[in-house]
């Protein structure tokens, strides 16, 4: 059962246990700092060497405990490990943000089995797998928690090239679906946010030159979006404010699917 707790509107995440994968860069970096300006002790998840460094950054400027820990979602272990790290540093874990991310555009008759097989084993599966960790760490612990998965416009919508991202995105959702509903007797709300396009590495690896202010044309912001606007909707359903939410997939997108 998920209970109710009075709204305050404060977002508060203080002495929370709070994992983000994707931690060190771009929408997960801006969420760590998110979640660590509300109080929560911060885990910094990613595949890359900096975890340690973007975590005692976030340390010393928020004065939050974090940590920092290099982690492979496509490796079982690597999950189970990070999982393990987190609760020994930090008691318990309680919020899960879940965004590690590849994308790699192709045409449809064009692109490799193999590509689409890296998009699902990292965007889906990938996620799948620290979610379920975590879940399962938070129903040992008894006290309910939030896991919130980025997804993408992508995921209910096409877009050219992005076959493969959109295949992955659009399972993501579906298990979004199944862990919310299963999970929802321990107190867990698992939901998404499905941003448009976001100024990161990742959005300007994708939109470049015409096709960018073609996609820019095209939605009524007429702007992509930036990295603390999704970091914003992934902490309020982090939060107790979205205790009556779940199952869900927020749409971040300025318009753009409004058509």
């Amino acid at each position: 059962m998920i209970n109710y707790k009075k709204v305050t509107g404060t977002f508060d995440l203080t002495g929370q246990g709070a994992i983000v994968v994707g931690g060190a860069g771009g929408i997960g970096e801006a969420t760590a700092e998110m979640y660590a300006r509300k109080g929560a002790k911060v885990a910094i998840v990613d595949c890359k060497d900096t975890c340690g460094e973007i975590a005692d950054r976030i340390a010393k400027e928020f004065g939050v405990q974090t940590i920092g820990v290099k982690c492979d979602v496509t490796d079982q272990k690597s999950v189970d490990d990070m999982v393990q790290a987190v609760v020994e540093a930090f008691g318990e874990v309680t919020v899960l943000a879940a965004m590690p991310g590849f994308v790699d555009l192709y045409r449809a008759t064009d692109i490799e089995i193999s590509t689409i097989e890296k998009h699902l084993n990292i965007n889906a599966v990938g996620v799948f797998r620290v979610c379920q960790a975590v879940a399962n760490q938070m129903i040992k612990q008894g006290k309910g928690g939030k896991i919130v998965c980025v997804t993408s416009q992508a995921d209910f919508i096409a877009i050219n090239k992005h076959v493969g991202y959109t295949m992955s995105k659009a399972a993501l959702v579906g298990m979004i679906k199944v862990c919310a509903l299963e999970w929802a007797e321990y107190g867990i709300n698992v939901n998404g946010v499905a941003p448009t396009v976001v100024n990161t590495y990742m959005g300007e690896k994708a939109w470049q030159g015409k096709v960018k202010t073609d996609m820019i044309e095209k939605i009524p912001a007429h702007r992509f979006a930036e990295t603390d606007e999704i970091a914003a909707a992934v902490l309020f359903l982090s939060c107790d404010e979205a205790n009556m939410i779940t199952g869900e997939d927020l749409v971040v997108d300025g318009g753009f699917t409004i058509y």
